[in-house]
């Protein structure tokens, strides 16, 4: 199994899970005009693509996923409250059940329930039947379904949105300050190192930081905090970049 990201961040996520042939993309936040262009620089194609999986229906994670799937005829893996919220017309839909695994082709797919504040949030973890990948973006805090979901996997891609006192000290408004750190919002480098060193690291090669705040944080606040975290100095520690995403990594 290989994986790759278009983008992480604020300003649009997507990325590719791919094993035997099979390729799936999670979220498409950004235009078809910018996602083929990214994708580009990847060497790949989105009539490759076997499947769209859906977080949530924010726009930085669905905003392109319709009109990506009207257009390449492609089905999409969503919850029906993620559906009440964002626009499947015309679009294959194929139903999500937070608490069943599925399979796309040679994809093993777990979804996982997250608190955060869209309608019907889920988070997955893929396999191709030898190796795990557990992603968690957009989350307000950790809860042990989610720390037993992601246990024993080999790659991590772990939200580090904020770094608590750059958000306080930080120009944003009250308001939109307390939805960030908030139950129902995003995991600060903090949050995300105290999941961390709750999981099951047995396994776990490869850490990789994901939806960064340009404002609130910094790549190396993040690593810092990641690193204290982790069981042993051999697990690896990448953050993934809003424009730059993630070259295909092999697990």
């Amino acid at each position: 199994m290989k994986l790759a990201y278009l983008g992480s961040g604020s300003k649009g996520n997507a990325a590719l899970f791919e094993a035997a042939g099979t390729c799936v993309m999670l979220d498409c936040g950004f235009t078809l005009k910018e996602l083929d262009r990214r994708m580009a620089r990847l060497g790949f194609s989105p009539e490759n693509l076997d499947g769209i999986l859906v977080t949530h229906e924010h726009s930085d994670h669905f905003a392109g996923v319709a009109r990506l799937a009207r257009r390449h005829s492609i089905p999409v893996w969503l919850t029906h409250g993620t559906a009440r919220g964002g626009d499947v017309e015309g679009v294959d839909v194929r139903w999500v059940n937070a608490h069943e695994s599925f399979t796309v082709g040679a994809l093993s797919i777990a979804p996982m329930p997250v608190p955060h504040d869209a309608r019907e949030p889920c988070q997955y973890v893929f396999s191709d039947g030898e190796k795990r990948a557990g992603v968690l973006t957009d989350v307000g805090h950790a809860t042990p379904h989610i720390i037993q979901s992601l246990g024993g996997v080999d790659v991590l891609l772990l939200e580090c949105n904020h770094d608590l006192e750059m958000l306080m000290n930080g120009p944003y408004p009250h308001r939109l300050k307390r939805r960030v750190k908030g139950a129902l919002g995003h995991l600060s480098n903090c949050q995300a190192a105290e999941l961390l060193g709750n999981l099951d690291q047995s396994r776990l090669r490869q850490i990789f930081a994901l939806h960064l705040s340009d404002t609130n944080n910094t790549p190396a606040l993040a690593k810092d905090a990641l690193a204290e975290a982790r069981s042993r100095t051999g697990i690896d520690i990448e953050v993934v970049d809003q424009e730059d995403g993630l070259a295909w990594y092999q697990l």
